[in-house]
């Protein structure tokens, strides 16, 4: 069992939590993902690390409540374990991997969007903490989704909030500001984009148009974690893969984002239906009279 050592709601959707696993935070690093189950009969749900303290034995998850396994998650507290906690999945980032000195003359960008705040921020801390600072972009739809921002700003070189509605920091979409930073004379040689996949899609054509390599994470298609259940398979060039074990970082310029995102909505179909399950109880599918499920 894995205990939740702290708990913490970012947003009425969003929540954080210190998990305590040892092995996990012993070698896992920035990029990765581990997967949980909250009980025997649990779904198994991964997720990227936002966080490690390896001499705490903890490592932070950040969860936005979506399905009906989240909703059941968000109803856990500080002293509630996990049945299960396994990792470190996927392949480190490749700033993490790659030659230092490579890494450390390069000027590098990250834009999170919502949710992949929470995996870009390890991202950037780690490279906070070998001297190489980045810039980053933090969107969200309205000021109340802006997550991790005190935390963020202490290890970006530069940190740009924008909200879609203009509640907050900056207006506008994270597109908009890598453009509006392009033109204020910022040169980058690297865009690291994580975040919801439609996001990710346009931060791609937009570094395009200014010739930045740019890697996405494809961490929002992944369901079983292990290559098995074939959810995250992907083309990535000519070549087929699977966000879990392959990555979950991938080149964005070669990433088809159309039919990741359609293979994604085949699978948001049967978490809708596992969360009205879990809202209706026994009354689901039952005397509507539509569904045949009162036959």
């Amino acid at each position: 069992m894995y205990l939740i050592k702290k708990k913490q709601v970012l947003c009425p959707s969003i929540f954080l939590m210190d998990v305590e696993a040892p092995r996990v935070a012993q070698y896992c690093q920035p990029g990765q993902f581990i997967i949980v189950r909250i009980d025997e009969m649990g779904e198994r749900i991964p997720l990227t690390i936002c966080d490690y303290d390896r001499e705490a034995g903890t490592i932070t998850i950040v969860v936005q409540t979506i399905g009906a396994s989240t909703k059941r998650m968000m109803e856990l507290n500080e002293g509630d374990s996990f049945h299960d906690f396994a990792g470190p999945l996927g392949k480190p980032s490749e700033l993490i991997t790659d030659d230092f000195e490579t890494v450390k003359n390069k000027k590098i960008l990250f834009v999170a969007g919502g949710l992949g705040t929470a995996p870009v921020y390890p991202q950037v801390k780690w490279l906070h903490e070998h001297g190489i600072a980045a810039d980053v972009i933090v969107g969200a739809k309205t000021k109340d989704l802006v997550i991790l921002e005190e935390e963020m700003s202490k290890v970006a070189g530069n940190l740009y909030i924008t909200t879609d509605d203009g509640s907050y920091g900056r207006s506008g979409m994270v597109t908009k500001v890598i453009e509006d930073l392009v033109a204020e004379g910022k040169q980058y040689d690297l865009c690291v984009a994580i975040g919801p996949m439609i996001m990710m899609k346009f931060c791609v054509l937009t570094t395009k148009k200014f010739n930045i390599p740019t890697i996405v994470s494809m961490n929002p298609i992944m369901v079983d974690g292990t290559g098995m259940c074939g959810a995250c398979r992907l083309t990535v060039g000519d070549e087929t893969k699977f966000a879990c074990i392959d990555g979950p970082e991938f080149d964005g310029y070669l990433v088809n984002f159309d039919e990741a995102m359609g293979r994604m909505r085949l699978y948001k179909t049967q978490e809708g239906e596992a969360l009205l399950a879990l809202q209706e109880g026994k009354t689901h599918h039952g005397g509507c009279g539509n569904c045949g499920g009162d036959k």
